[in-house]
């Protein structure tokens, strides 16, 4: 599957994959299995081979707190996969501190910044770059079905233009530090995501961007953004 994924994408030689860590990784207390790693580490030999990984995210939950065992458990991380472009994302607020960061950038991991809603422990919305990528996540600002709804209702965010402008001169500053940055929109099947990326790049680089006709239909104002085609046919997201 992963070798068709390269394939898919031999036309744009700037095309670069992200890979989120299997979860038994950073959710689980005990020893990480070797053979579990091997596998993993197969997985992704495809995107190291063809240098098509643009980086590979270990996202903690919101129990994972800042304290000696959990740091002894990130620096294990970290060494398992130090010949990976490692990002790490944590929800709990205890990890935005200067010491974690610096211990991050010893490392050559990368930091998540995130944008989820804020509550007591919630990491609020930065632009740290600690390693060789910037990178950034949305998860929505759903407050009253992040913890009463299901993984659908969760997600199930659309992002304003006014909320989305608030991203901008994070993703420039990161910029100017980071070689590569990554705006990653979490997954949901009504296709928000996409459509808040898209306007994202369009108010980064200040010039239209290729818009799929079906996405188009879904969210009609993205049609200030789109692209104008030459020919008829459903856009490429794998294309430029």
């Amino acid at each position: 599957m992963v070798e068709s994924w390269v394939k898919r994408v031999g036309h744009n030689p700037q095309f670069r994959f992200t890979v989120k860590v299997f979860q038994g990784f950073t959710h689980e207390k005990k020893p990480i299995d070797p053979d579990e790693i091997r596998q993993f580490f197969g997985v992704l030999e495809p995107l190291m081979k063809k240098e098509r990984l643009g980086a590979l995210l270990a996202q903690y939950p919101t129990a994972f707190k800042y304290d000696p065992e959990n740091v002894e458990r990130l620096l294990s991380l970290a060494k398992i996969f130090q010949e990976y472009p490692l990002v790490v994302e944590f929800r709990h607020r205890s990890w935005v501190a200067e010491p974690v960061r610096e211990i991050m950038a010893d490392l050559n991991v990368s930091y998540c910044n995130v944008d989820e809603p804020v509550f007591r422990h919630h990491v609020k919305p930065s632009n740290y770059v600690t390693g060789p990528v910037g990178y950034v996540r949305l998860h929505g600002r759903n407050y009253q079905s992040w913890y009463s709804g299901s993984r659908d209702e969760r997600y199930n965010y659309l992002y304003s233009e006014e909320e989305l402008d608030q991203w901008i001169p994070r993703i420039q500053e990161m910029g100017t530090q980071a070689k590569d940055v990554y705006v990653i929109g979490n997954n949901h099947f009504r296709g928000q995501a996409p459509a808040n990326i898209l306007q994202l790049k369009v108010k980064t680089i200040q010039e239209p961007v290729p818009v799929p006709e079906t996405l188009l239909e879904a969210f009609p104002n993205l049609k200030k953004v789109a692209k104008k085609r030459q020919k008829k046919g459903q856009g490429n997201l794998f294309k430029e």
